[in-house]
């Protein structure tokens, strides 16, 4: 699995609609908030065209592309922190998650009420921005009082934490995020606790489809406040990704073409999400399987070997390595031989995104 990523955003903002797009899953889209009550889960597969290109050139019988999980959160309102909207239960699926991609809506609707009665992308930002922000605040001083009354394990460990949760406070309160406001060692200090604020974003702004690509007031607020935020900020619309799901792959491309655009939206989510929690993709090929693998930027050889079994990792000799613009170059595995390019590598290697290994383990 790629990563885990929690769709959030006020209700009717068009996160169920790019659930479904992602997904095909087809969860409940519709006009009133609070529609999607328990959260849906679907796995999409993370596209990448040298995947493709490595079956080719190897003949592979199958494909197999890494994966994200994408977590379907209902609609957050002003005052979910305390409760309100069943906001206490929301919140803790976005506990779970790795990243959270925050939706705002950009585009106007006759059709799609807003739950405050007007589109103000910065606004809606700041309404959900808030709410985790609370909660983070709450979570910190449950365990500063914990913590106090001597009912947490390794009370002085955690009484000499004290100062340092309520530092934390302190700057949550004045607007920053968690993730912004650790000192070094905070980030472990607070791991257990899950911190919503402390989780990588990506802020997906959902855009009318004559304003894909155009320089708008709310494009504009979304990109300043993910600039303050250290946030991504990608843009698709929900409508046009709705529309490609249900076409095939010679439709899909006739009709991005006719768009103007050269792959669909999700992808840049998707590939933002990737960048934004470290993650890099490694390939192995052959006649029978090529497969993408995902790991986390600066794994070494037998870390990388370990994401396809345990045993490869514990019994790890060595890994035969080459690069993908390499072979995409050359043609096949024997010209990449041939010039000397494909290396052996030990346990200190460093894996590379777009590296081609085949591991040697005895275990």
């Amino acid at each position: 699995m790629g990563f885990n990523c929690g769709i959030v955003g006020l209700p009717n903002v068009g996160k169920s609609t790019i659930f479904n797009a992602l997904t095909a899953a087809g969860a409940t889209a519709a006009n009133f908030p609070f529609c999607t009550i328990e959260p849906n889960v679907g796995v999409v597969p993370v596209p990448d065209p040298r995947l493709t290109r490595l079956a080719k050139l190897a003949n592979s019988k199958s494909v197999v592309p890494t994966a994200m999980e994408v977590v379907d959160i209902a609609g957050l309102v002003a005052g979910a922190s305390k409760g309100e909207g069943l906001g206490n239960k929301f919140l803790s699926h976005i506990r779970q998650v790795d990243a959270v991609a925050h939706v705002v809506r950009c585009f106007e609707s006759q059709d799609v009420a807003h739950v405050s009665g007007r589109v103000d992308p910065a606004s809606d930002i700041e309404i959900i921005r808030t709410e985790l922000l609370l909660a983070d605040i709450d979570t910190l001083q449950r365990r500063i009082d914990a913590a106090a009354r001597g009912k947490k394990t390794g009370d002085k460990v955690m009484l000499a934490a004290i100062p340092r949760y309520e530092a934390l406070i302190e700057k949550l309160n004045t607007g920053q995020l968690a993730r912004q406001a650790f000192d070094e060692g905070d980030a472990a200090l607070c791991a257990d606790l899950f911190l919503l604020t402390a989780k990588p974003l990506i802020y997906v702004m959902n855009m009318d489809d004559k304003e894909l690509g155009q320089d708008t007031p709310g494009k504009r607020a979304v990109a300043e406040i993910a600039a303050r935020d250290g946030a991504k900020a990608v843009e698709i619309c929900g409508k046009i990704e709705a529309e490609l799901m249900e076409l095939d792959e010679e439709g899909k491309q006739m009709f991005l073409e006719d768009l103007g655009l050269s792959e669909p939206g999700l992808n840049h989510f998707i590939r933002d999400g990737y960048s934004l929690l470290g993650l890099i993709t490694y390939f192995t090929t052959g006649p029978k399987e090529s497969r993408a693998w995902t790991v986390r930027k600066g794994s070494t050889a037998p870390q990388a070997a370990g994401v396809i079994h345990s045993d490869f990792e514990r019994g790890f000799i060595r890994a035969e390595v080459y690069s993908y613009e390499d072979i995409d170059r050359l043609g096949s595995e024997p010209a990449v031989r041939e010039k000397g390019l494909l290396r052996v590598e030990g346990r200190d290697y460093v894996v590379k995104d777009g590296d081609v290994m085949f591991f040697r383990f005895n275990v």
